[in-house]
């Protein structure tokens, strides 16, 4: 397990777990939140975002945590290790609004440089209705992907118990 791609809603724990099996198994690892935005929150344009994934993809090892629905089905198709926190949205909401708390006109070292933390109504929005709107396509994906290791982690006792070895 070289290529390890994460998913899940905002605030599930997407980076924190890319950083530790990051350290735990000497993988680069490439949060797509700082990819995708530059300073100011303005987004990349889509094709240099591609260009971006592209690359890290074809290093021999990588993980990569972010969703982004558009490029999703790119990284599926190299990543040979795919996990899901599909966990439930009372906790992704508390776990937003801690972490907005925590980084207060700072920006996370997860995030694009000059993306200072925010929290709108369209990202609450957003993870309020994540297991609705995308967690069912994301499930999909995943029952079409064939010849990967899949993990979809409900909850954090379960995280605590996973291991890649």
């Amino acid at each position: 397990m070289k290529k390890i791609m994460i998913v899940g809603c905002a605030g599930s724990g997407k980076s924190t777990l890319a950083k530790q099996l990051g350290n735990q198994k000497k993988i680069p690892v490439y949060h797509l939140d700082s990819i995708f935005w530059e300073p100011g929150w303005k987004p990349i344009e889509q094709n240099r975002f591609i260009d971006k994934q592209k690359e890290i993809m074809e290093e021999p090892a990588w993980i990569i945590d972010g969703n982004y629905g558009s490029t999703m089905s790119i990284r599926m198709k190299y990543a040979d290790t795919i996990i899901f926190l599909h966990y439930k949205t009372t906790r992704c909401l508390h776990r937003i609004i801690k972490r907005r708390i925590q980084y207060h006109g700072q920006t996370r070292p997860d995030m694009g440089e000059g993306c200072k933390e925010k929290l709108d109504w369209d990202f609450v929005h957003y993870v309020l209705m994540f297991n609705k709107n995308n967690a069912p396509t994301i499930l999909d994906k995943l029952n079409s992907v064939k010849e990967k290791q899949i993990y979809i982690i409900k909850n954090p006792k379960q995280l605590k118990h996973f291991s890649l070895d």
